[in-house]
C-alpha cells in the first residue's frame, strides 16, 4: 500500500495542486461571455511587413478561451517569405476542414489573449526553413473532416507540435501547458528527433520525453510536468513553466 500511497501523493502534488490553483486563479480574472465578445484584432507584435521584409517564422501561443484557458494555450505557426506583403497564419480550429490560413491576425488576440513567441527565426535561415515547414503543413495527416478532437488530441498543439517534429532544425517545444501536444500524429507511441530528442507515450495520455529540447518531461492526461536543462526551468502543469 506504501508504494500506491507514495504514487497518489506524487500525482495529486505535481499534477493536481496546479491544476486547482491555477483554475482557482482564472475564476478572479475577466474573461469575454464569448467568442463573439472576445478581441480578434492584431497584437502588433509583427513589424509591419510592408516595411520589414526580412522572411520569418514565428510560433505563437496565446492563452485559449473558456475554462481551458486556466489549464491550456493555443498555439500556431506564422510564415513570411522574403518581400512577401503580408504573412501567412496557419492554425487547428474544431470545425470544418481543421487547418486554417489566414483565418485570423498573424499575431491576433486569441479569445482577448495577448499571443506570446515560442520560437522565432529571421534571414536567410527562416527562408530556408519555410519551404520544409510548407511541405509538414501540407502532409499534415489529421486535415481532414473529423480529425480534430479537443483531448487528448489531435487538436491545434498537435497540428504545431508535428510540424516542430517534421522540420527538426526548429530548436523549439511548444510550452507544457499546450496539451495536446503529446498526442502524436497517427496517433503513433513513440518518434525520435535528429536532435536527440525521445518521446513516447500512449496517445498523449500518458508517457515521457527527453533530450536536447524537452529536457526531461512526463506527461499524464495530457499535463506536463519536468525539467527544462538548457534553459533552466521547471515545467508545471496548467502554467507552462516557472524560471528561466
Amino acid at each position: 500500500m506504501r508504494p500506491i500511497r507514495t504514487i497518489l501523493a506524487f500525482l495529486i502534488c505535481v499534477y493536481l495542486l496546479p491544476g486547482l490553483a491555477a483554475a482557482a486563479i482564472w475564476a478572479t480574472k475577466e474573461h469575454p461571455a464569448n467568442w463573439r465578445a472576445a478581441k480578434w484584432t492584431s497584437s502588433h507584435v509583427l513589424p509591419n511587413p510592408q516595411t520589414n521584409h526580412e522572411a520569418r517564422v514565428t510560433i505563437f501561443a496565446a492563452t485559449t478561451g473558456g475554462l481551458k484557458g486556466a489549464f491550456a494555450v493555443h498555439s500556431w505557426i506564422v510564415l513570411k517569405k522574403h518581400g512577401a506583403p503580408r504573412y501567412d497564419r496557419y492554425d487547428v480550429v474544431g470545425w470544418g476542414q481543421p487547418v486554417r490560413k489566414n483565418g485570423y491576425e498573424p499575431d491576433g488576440y486569441w479569445y482577448s489573449n495577448q499571443p506570446q513567441k515560442v520560437w522565432e527565426i529571421t534571414g536567410d535561415r527562416a527562408e530556408a526553413l519555410i519551404p520544409d515547414i510548407e511541405d509538414a503543413i501540407a502532409a499534415y495527416p489529421h486535415n481532414i473532416k473529423g480529425g480534430y478532437r479537443l483531448w487528448p488530441g489531435p487538436n491545434s498543439n498537435t497540428f504545431v507540435a508535428s510540424i516542430l517534429r517534421a522540420v527538426h532544425e526548429i530548436d523549439a517545444v511548444l510550452p507544457a501547458n499546450a496539451i495536446g501536444r503529446d498526442y502524436l500524429a497517427e496517433g503513433r507511441l513513440y518518434h525520435y528527433d535528429p536532435s536527440g530528442d525521445l518521446h513516447v507515450t500512449l496517445y498523449g495520455l500518458l508517457g515521457i520525453s527527453a533530450g536536447v529540447k524537452s529536457g526531461f518531461e512526463m506527461h499524464i492526461m495530457g499535463l506536463v510536468a519536468g525539467f527544462d536543462f538548457r534553459h533552466p526551468g521547471i515545467k508545471v502543469p496548467a502554467f507552462g513553466r516557472v524560471g528561466g
